[in-house]
């Protein structure tokens, strides 16, 4: 088997016309060149080189591993340049999941701030399943947004804050909270409650709230869905949160307050593989999902 690196020795002999200019090229001895031509005639089992006058010319088994070097040189060439692109952060892929209230608020603004700096960049998009960390961990994913975890490392995962998102209240428009500029917590300790929420991180935020202002809320109607909640509580059934991220377009039927005393939130966490190497261009969406956050 011939070794690529001698024949880019036998390239530069064969365009500088000779070993000594080639020699001159590489920072090589000249006899050092010609042991290299040596063993690669040995390799390749034929006479690469004949003498014309004071320079050398290839023969055709030389033009041949010739043309070939150019070719691999080329390549290697653009596989360098490619390295240094994904290594910074301009080319490659960046595979992200995401739950459904952060796709508008956070992830899309973030993908387009991102696109405007890393347009050789790749963004592979895609709603979360039940179990995002897996993804991150088993390598299908690289980053992914989620709820009510504790920041640091998590079995191979790594978790950093991202924000705290509040939960507002939904009230009937008539309500007599309604004019209030703020509501606290306990203020609606005896209302029947509409669920807008899974069992899961995000409803066990709006229960620990309740509970550290003295109550458990009484549902009365279970919607797991944020537009069909303030449906509910358009319809009068009763009062409910619902997060910021997740109001979208507001019910006419409905008002929206603050709340207080606690506040409740759920809190926002970007999720990568603690054994994952440097990667530029996941950090830059990183970047970005806080510049949305900062910019809010």
């Amino acid at each position: 088997m011939v070794d690529v690196r001698r024949m880019q020795v036998l390239r530069a002999v064969v365009e500088c016309g000779s070993v000594s200019g080639a020699a001159a090229r590489l920072g090589y001895t000249p006899s050092a060149v010609s042991q290299q031509i040596a063993v690669l005639e040995k390799e390749a089992g034929a006479e690469l080189l004949e003498r014309v006058g004071r320079g050398v010319r290839p023969t055709a088994a030389g033009l041949l591993l010739t043309d070939y070097a150019e070719v691999i040189g080329r390549q290697v060439a653009e596989a360098e340049a490619a390295l240094a692109d994904l290594l910074a952060g301009r080319t490659g892929r960046v595979a992200v999941r995401y739950f459904a209230t952060a796709g508008a608020g956070l992830i899309a603004p973030a993908v387009a701030r991102f696109r405007a700096g890393h347009p050789g960049v790749r963004v592979d998009l895609k709603l979360a399943d039940s179990d995002p960390l897996s993804d991150v961990r088993e390598g299908r994913a690289d980053l992914a947004l989620v709820v009510g975890a504790v920041e640091g490392a998590h079995d191979g995962v790594r978790l950093r804050h991202l924000l705290d998102d509040p939960y507002l209240v939904v009230l009937p428009a008539g309500h007599r909270l309604a004019e209030a500029a703020r509501v606290r917590l306990a203020e609606l300790a005896g209302e029947p409650w509409v669920g807008s929420e899974w069992p899961g991180p995000c409803l066990d935020a709006q229960m620990a709230a309740c509970e550290a202002a003295g109550f458990r809320p009484g549902f009365v109607v279970e919607s797991e869905d944020y537009v069909t909640a303030q449906g509910f509580v358009a319809a009068g059934l009763g009062v409910g949160l619902i997060p910021r991220l997740g109001l979208g377009s507001r019910h006419p039927g409905v008002v929206v307050r603050e709340v207080v005393e606690p506040e409740p939130v759920r809190s926002i966490y970007v999720a990568v593989r603690e054994t994952a190497p440097p990667q530029p261009s996941l950090e830059a969406f990183v970047g970005a999902l806080r510049d949305v956050v900062g910019g809010a």
